[in-house]
């Protein structure tokens, strides 16, 4: 899934052009780096995480288990307009994901009620749980240092990642998406060093029909 650099948090338009060169680099460097290669893989067992929800009630993915599948989606924030768009993309695909008795479950860094933000655009069938410092993404081999000069231009565009994180970390994670059965086994795992690239709801609907 590709999306262009809009919505109301995003760099103006007369830059786009810069952004998307700057997202290249970014890629050819991360590739280069082999980030993300570590990241859980069907057929894995996925770390049993407990992490906060927008409410700041600790929520264990065990717990999440109990009920069916978890499509686990791990996001930048809302600043991203890609993120959102992926978001949204769930809404007409969750007719057929209830049905398969699985859950969405959005993993953000993002502090500050931006957390309850994305809650409200997922729905509540959906659930938000937050990432705090970027303990889940770290230890599942998602995060990397952005570097200090892509950092600065996005201050300049009045994205203060600091601010948005609630730390001066530098680390932003690899967008994901995966399929955890009940049995805490990979089913589907989506992991694009290119942020832009996203899961397709379609694809992991059909990797949950008929698994537990």
């Amino acid at each position: 899934m590709d999306g262009s650099f809009e919505g109301a948090s995003a760099p103006p338009r007369a830059d786009e052009g810069y952004w998307h060169r700057a997202a290249d680099r970014l890629v050819a460097t991360l590739a280069a780096l082999d980030a993300g290669a570590s990241a859980p893989a069907v057929g894995d067992v996925f770390p049993d995480l407990a992490l906060p929800d927008a409410r700041g009630r600790l929520v264990g993915l065990a717990s999440l288990l109990d009920r069916g599948p978890v499509v686990l989606s791990f996001h930048r924030g809302l600043w991203c307009p890609w993120c959102v768009g992926e978001i949204e993309s769930w809404r007409g695909a969750r007719p057929a994901l209830d049905a398969a008795g699985a859950r969405l479950v959005a993993v953000t860094p993002e502090l500050g009620g931006r957390a309850a933000d994305m809650a409200a655009l997922l729905g509540p069938a959906g659930q938000v749980l937050c990432d705090v410092d970027f303990g889940a993404t770290l230890s599942l081999g998602l995060g990397f240092f952005v570097g200090a000069d892509l950092i600065a231009r996005y201050q300049a565009a009045g994205m203060d990642l600091d601010a948005l994180y609630g730390a001066a970390s530098g680390i932003l994670p690899i967008p994901a998406t995966f399929v955890i059965g009940r049995d805490r086994i990979v089913r589907f795992a989506h992991v694009d060093r290119d942020f832009r690239h996203r899961a397709d709801p379609a694809d992991v609907l059909s990797s949950i029909a008929g698994r537990g």
